[in-house]
């Protein structure tokens, strides 16, 4: 029975225990067989799985959905559809679907599943605007019954990578529809996935076990439960006891545990850290439409960014673990590789900028005013991430030092992701969305309403900025969209809307035993499925 609840949108730190030992029911001699079960802790509940929407954990969405393609690090790969063409003029685009899948359900995966599917996106559209794809699906086309053809009303290079997302673009079965819809709810997740969702207890815990009509390779994993557990030190015990055993960053970037902790863990010998590639950039966003706030001046802004002592960061919160950053995103990632301003940890800089600013102390204030306003703002992080509150405290220290103060609110990840929305905010942390992603889906945040919207637009050329970011993901030709996205990354980066801090990766803590450990190319995600004990 699925109990669900409201909208709460997921941040989980991820905690899983093999339980072993099984024998027959009719106490033959025959041999006792491992029990092959996961036992994850997550700080939240999975949430409603709906793949249409976002509150759900993208983790377990993960298990349980399937896209028509897949990205690797070698490229864009088949997975629901084993070929597909482009057209020549990029506006067409042919998939020809896996003839011997279905859903949990049973029901058949066709090109009139996919249909439904694609359509009760694209009537849910503004929900989805941080996608360009969104924007540019015209028609959907059964050419037979494993044949679709999405027409696009303009050539769209980063159509297939976004085909590849967690989500939205993945399948539901259709008979989980109401009255032809998914936007608002779903009666079922019955996915084409290796896991099935079999049971949910909100706030308890969420079981999947292994669908036996998988397509694919059988996973070894037999089932996986989702145990809800406080992130910090209860994750923390329950590892010690042996109660939990496996550990990994959430899909907010937070990580249940601190550093000192892991490596104890580590030299307990019990337990291996198993560390991806760099795949995002931690950052702290800067709202330029908040009129009323210091911080829709670039003078602040600048002056926040020459007060993060990265170093600091990477080598006392993260034992160096993740990096310095100075970029919104990395140079490894595809057309960042910019030449732009360099702002180093400059607390004197900082000072000039607030003082030719007209930022004044007076009368002995420590904080500075202008116009008779403090030079106060409010910074949100996420209660769940002890490095997110260490870093804002640092930031809160440096800040008074050079007559800014900031008030620290911490809250639930959801909280802060409405905020984002709505615009209510100062300051709040965030990151990319990764290496699978980025640029572009970043970069299509900054102009969408459910994003970075708020970020942008209080900035001199944000109808510039947005006209751009319209044109790069059009652009046919290399050179224009190398130059369009130089131009882009270099408004946000003078206007210091985005603050970077470190850039980050994936961490688990597991098992010496636990073989297959890897990642994929979302920073959501790990492939439970190729997981085994050796």
């Amino acid at each position: 029975m699925y109990i669900k609840k409201g909208v709460v949108l997921l941040a989980w730190a991820l905690v899983l225990v093999w339980m072993s030992g099984c024998s027959d029911n009719q106490g033959s001699t025959s041999a006792k067989q491992e029990t092959k079960e996961l036992v994850y802790a997550t700080a939240k509940d999975i949430n409603d799985m709906n793949p249409h929407l976002y509150p759900g954990s993208m983790a377990a969405q993960g298990m349980v959905y399937e896209s028509l393609v897949e990205n690797t690090p070698e490229g864009i790969k088949p997975l629901l559809a084993d070929s597909w063409e482009i057209s020549n003029d990029g506006k067409e685009y042919t998939f020809h679907l896996r003839k011997d899948v279905t859903f949990h359900d049973g029901a058949p995966f066709n090109a009139d599943a996919v249909k439904q599917n694609i359509e009760a996106v694209q009537s849910n559209a503004s929900k989805h605007t941080w996608i360009k794809l969104s924007t540019m699906i015209e028609d959907i086309h059964i050419l037979g019954e494993h044949t679709i053809q999405l027409k696009l009303t303009e050539p769209y290079y980063p159509a297939l990578l976004e085909l590849s997302m967690t989500r939205p673009y993945v399948f539901l079965s259709p008979n989980d529809f109401i009255d032809g819809e998914t936007k608002d709810g779903v009666k079922g997740y019955n996915g084409t996935g290796p896991y099935k969702l079999t049971q949910h207890v909100t706030e308890q815990y969420a079981r999947f076990e292994v669908y036996d009509r998988y397509w694919g390779i059988e996973p070894q994993i037999q089932s996986i439960t989702a145990k809800v557990l406080p992130a910090g030190e209860t994750t923390l015990l329950a590892l010690q006891k042996g109660e939990v055993n496996f550990v990994f960053t959430d899909d907010r970037g937070t990580d249940s545990l601190d550093v000192e902790a892991m490596q104890r863990l580590v030299d307990s010998g019990n337990y291996q850290i198993v560390r991806s590639e760099p795949m995002n950039t931690k950052m702290i966003v800067a709202n330029s439409s908040k009129k009323e706030s210091p911080v829709s001046e670039l003078a602040v802004r600048e002056a926040l960014w020459h007060i993060v002592d990265r170093d600091t960061i990477s080598r006392a919160i993260f034992s160096g673990t993740e990096t310095p950053a100075n970029t919104l995103f990395s140079s490894n990632v595809n057309y960042a590789n910019v030449e732009l301003k360099h702002r180093d940890y400059n607390p004197q800089a900082a000072l000039a900028l607030l003082e030719q600013d007209g930022w004044q102390t007076v009368d002995g204030n420590d904080i500075r005013v202008k116009d008779g306003k403090p030079l106060s703002m409010k910074l949100y992080y996420d209660v769940n991430s002890s490095s997110q509150k260490i870093q804002a405290e640092l930031l809160q220290s440096e800040s008074l030092k050079i007559g800014i103060q900031l008030e620290l609110i911490g809250e639930e990840s959801s909280s802060i992701a409405n905020r984002r929305t709505t615009g209510d905010y100062d300051l709040l942390f965030n990151q990319t969305w990764g290496l699978a992603y980025d640029p572009q889906s970043t970069i299509t945040a900054f102009a969408s309403e459910t994003s970075y919207r708020h970020t942008t637009s209080g900035i001199p050329q944000a109808e510039e900025l947005y006209r751009k970011i319209d044109e790069v993901m059009v652009s046919v030709d290399e050179d224009t969209r190398k130059a369009l996205y130089r131009d882009i990354l270099t408004i946000v980066h003078d206007e210091a809307v985005f603050i970077p801090l470190t850039n980050g990766s994936v961490t688990v803590v597991a098992p010496t035993r636990l073989q297959g450990i890897g990642f994929k190319q979302t920073q959501f995600e790990l492939p439970f499925e190729r997981m085994y004990l050796q």
